[in-house]
């Protein structure tokens, strides 16, 4: 093969490779997101308590993937047992609810990207259901997609083999720093032991767990936040989860 033809084929090499990495999304580069809200009230009703459902979410054009699971996740806060089946999408929850919804019961549902870092984005849900008693039950959970692998990570995703013990360890000790800085007296200690909870995240600063009401501390505390410094995590997390390390 001739010189002029080797230095041909090269450049069309070259060039076919610099278009392939033009179209391949960074992720670097925060994926695209669209808001969309919307309210309704129960079609036909006039009182001042009228049923209604309030859904504020995020749709993901370049990850429909990402899209499906938020809508999934947003269906299961919004069942009010553990074993009732899901609605087919948001919209049939929706039309179900305000048919049989009596007055003054209202469903908030809510997904909002809280953060995008090292190709993850960090999904926070939630969700705020009202029977029309004194107070609604609020509820909070997270997606923690990975932009490379297309999934959520689940905390075994997250942890190295044989660290699922070890992390709850260290979540321990961020929920007795959690009691010290409350002030909170050895009769509340003793009522609301640690507990481990399914809603934990990767964010920048730190890994978070996030608690729902009347989980470690009473509904007047609210939805409690705890976050353990990367730094300790060394040998727990899986290195490549490390912010700046992927």
């Amino acid at each position: 093969m001739s010189f002029f033809k080797i230095a041909a084929l090269t450049a069309i090499a070259l060039t076919l490779g610099a278009c392939q990495s033009l179209f391949q999304p960074s992720l670097k580069a925060p994926l695209n997101v669209k808001g969309d809200a919307s309210e309704q009230i129960k079609p036909g009703c006039n009182d001042p308590d009228c049923p209604l459902v309030n859904i504020d979410t995020v749709h993901f054009p370049d990850e429909p993937q990402l899209d499906a699971a938020v809508e999934r996740a947003l269906l299961q806060m919004a069942r009010t047992s553990p074993d009732a089946p899901l609605p087919a999408s948001l919209k049939v929850y929706r039309e179900q609810f305000l048919a049989s919804a009596e007055s003054r019961h209202s469903s908030y549902l809510q997904a909002k990207v809280r953060e995008q870092h090292d190709g993850l984005v960090i999904v926070e849900l939630a969700s705020y259901l009202d029977d029309g008693d004194a107070h609604g039950m609020p509820g909070r959970g997270f997606i923690t997609w990975s932009r490379q692998d297309h999934k959520a990570l689940s905390l075994q995703d997250m942890l190295l083999p044989g660290q699922e013990e070890t992390f709850w360890k260290l979540a321990k000790v961020a929920h007795n720093n959690w009691q010290i800085g409350n002030r909170l007296d050895q009769d509340f200690i003793a009522s609301w032991p640690f507990r481990k909870t399914p809603n934990v995240t990767l964010a920048s600063d730190g890994v978070i767990l996030k608690y729902n009401v009347t989980t470690i501390a009473p509904y007047a505390m609210g939805l409690i936040e705890m976050n353990i410094p990367y730094q300790r995590l060394n040998g727990v997390l899986r290195p490549e989860l490390f912010p700046g390390r992927s």
